[in-house]
């Protein structure tokens, strides 16, 4: 989800400042070279420095089935906590407060949709894969994924390594939505018109493991979650996030959600909602209807320092065309819009906060989608799912070389 205000956006990837609030082991700083013989040892010299630097010391290191490692670190110690506009941040200690909606009962935050909404294949409580073992964080500590070696190098070098391009273009309409469409960026989303304040934004979104070129599998709730609840190649670094929950924080941010949905089979999806705290000012993520994950602190904001003009959620692929080839990196669960339920992926019931503070449903979108042949979206309305959308595609097909 992208909140848009004027010329400048907020993108929730890219975690300008995310605040938490809130086993044994210490961070490895030893490198193996012999897993990295392409890359020189003065490259994985830096790498190794810089990930030194943004992995904090854990008071305790959990090791997750899929081969995270995610580290629990004192609150107080968080890597948001560097921004040099945080120095001397104080982590809000009193919980914000929520926009008014009706509560649901608690499994609607992650719950199995079939031909309806049947709770088949739902572990309550088990919203990321380091959960299975049933370890969590000590109090007063917050989880967060290790970043590792692989990680910086897939991104195209150290400087980029977390980072997303901005969108500056001076020429973009006021009612047109705010994403950089060259260097082969290439979307499928849904936004709001440009003529209301908003001040935030709630959506369920279908959760699926689609495949990259490499053969790797990246969880996918694209621009909207990748706040770090879900690793998107794992690349971004969540350096500006602050925890802000007292108690045992449960979500890690950049590490995967579990269970996934599957192809005509049962279809998971999670609940996210991103407001701004009328009274700090501050712009607070929640997971579920009850569980709070952080926010992004007041003073990291200009033109969001007040509100959003637009809400954006949806897809994006970076398209390189490294090998004179579209890329074959699946959107959503890899398949078009029109194949609908079980086999596509889905937004449902999109809603925004407005000037009271309170959620009301979008009663009208509009659509982009830069290359229907690669990726496209379908919107639709019903009573159930109110303002929802399918999304996705495989990449490269025979219609899309």
């Amino acid at each position: 989800m992208r909140f848009v205000g004027g010329k400048r956006w907020f993108l929730a990837p890219l975690l300008l400042a995310l605040v938490f609030v809130q086993g044994f082991g210490t961070a490895d700083s030893s490198l193996n070279y012999t897993n990295y013989r392409q890359v020189s040892t003065m490259r994985l010299e830096r790498i190794q420095r810089h990930l030194d630097k943004i992995n904090k010391p854990p008071v305790m290191t959990i090791e997750s089935p899929d081969g995270d490692i995610i580290d629990c670190v004192h609150k107080r110690k968080q890597p948001a906590l560097d921004h040099p506009l945080l120095r001397n941040h104080k982590i809000q200690r009193g919980p914000p407060e929520r926009p008014r909606v009706k509560m649901l009962k608690e499994d609607d935050d992650h719950r199995a949709n079939k031909s309806g909404a049947a709770d088949e294949g739902v572990m309550r409580g088990s919203w990321q894969m380091w959960h299975r073992n049933g370890t969590r964080c000590p109090r007063g500590t917050i989880p967060i994924r290790r970043s590792q070696v692989h990680d910086v190098l897939r991104s195209k070098s150290l400087f980029d390594f977390g980072k997303k391009k901005a969108s500056v273009s001076l020429a973009r309409r006021k009612d047109a939505p705010d994403v950089v469409s060259a260097n082969g960026h290439e979307h499928a989303i849904a936004y709001t018109g440009s003529s209301q304040e908003v001040y935030g934004a709630k959506a369920t979104i279908n959760v699926w493991d689609p495949i990259h070129p490499s053969g790797q599998r990246v969880q996918s709730i694209p621009d909207m979650v990748a706040l770090g609840i879900i690793r998107r190649l794992r690349s971004q670094q969540h350096r500006s996030w602050v925890a802000g929950q007292s108690g045992a924080l449960w979500v890690a941010i950049g590490a995967a959600i579990s269970p996934v949905s599957s192809y005509t089979g049962n279809q998971y999806d999670i609940s996210i909602l991103i407001w701004k705290d009328p009274k700090l000012g501050n712009w607070w993520m929640s997971f579920g209807d009850n569980t709070l994950v952080g926010y992004w602190p007041a003073e990291l904001f200009t033109h969001l320092a007040d509100h959003a003009t637009m809400v954006e959620w949806g897809g994006e692929v970076v398209n390189s065309r490294a090998s004179g080839e579209h890329t074959s990196t699946q959107m959503g669960s890899g398949h078009f819009a029109e194949d609908g339920f079980g086999k596509a992926s889905y937004f449902r019931n999109l809603e925004i906060v407005d000037s009271d503070n309170s959620l009301s449903s979008v009663q009208s979108i509009s659509a982009l989608a830069e290359n229907t042949n690669c990726y496209n979206i379908k919107s639709s309305y019903n009573n159930e799912w109110g303002t929802h959308f399918y999304y996705g595609g495989p990449g490269r097909n025979p219609q899309c070389p």
